[in-house]
């Protein structure tokens, strides 16, 4: 593994929702909204494993990024995306369910352990939001992620209007 591409996240994870989620509500890095609320449903848009605009880590999983980091990643991009959410609803009480979680990971073609990273995702959630559940949840190896992010997680979840 490459040093140069690997970083730890320092310390436990801090930040946005609030306290519920560990994580700063994260700025859109492009022309994009981080989340949308409408009716009954809220969406985030894929969130990547940054704390205070900065990736934690960079790489390929498999290759540059082992399997215990991307595990730790996909939990700050899964709570990034709940504080995305809970940022968009104003108040974290209005959150009701985790309906449905994507984890991208950028991994190398030899990589099969998908959901083992993926479940670091779901870990994170369960701690920001014990209340709302886990979501049905889809672990997708991918060629490549935006500003070489080796993981991507996409968060749906049912919201009181």
């Amino acid at each position: 593994m490459s040093e140069s591409h690997t970083h730890a996240p320092t310390g436990p994870p801090r930040g946005p929702v609030s306290d519920a989620t560990g994580a700063d509500a994260p700025r859109p890095q492009g022309a994009y909204r981080a989340a949308v609320v409408d009716g009954g449903l809220a969406m985030s848009a894929g969130m990547t494993p940054r704390i205070g605009g900065r990736l934690t880590v960079t790489g390929v999983v498999g290759r540059d990024v082992d399997a215990a980091a991307a595990h730790e990643a996909a939990g700050v991009a899964a709570r990034n995306a709940c504080a995305a959410i809970v940022a968009e609803l104003g108040d974290a009480a209005r959150l009701r369910r985790f309906l449905r979680m994507t984890v991208h990971v950028a991994c190398t073609e030899e990589f099969h352990a998908l959901s083992a990273v993926a479940d670091g995702a779901s870990a994170a959630l369960l701690a920001a939001a014990p209340g709302a559940g886990l979501p049905v949840r889809s672990a997708i190896g991918v060629r490549s992620l935006p500003s070489g992010a080796p993981v991507e997680v996409e968060l749906t979840a049912a919201v009181t209007p």
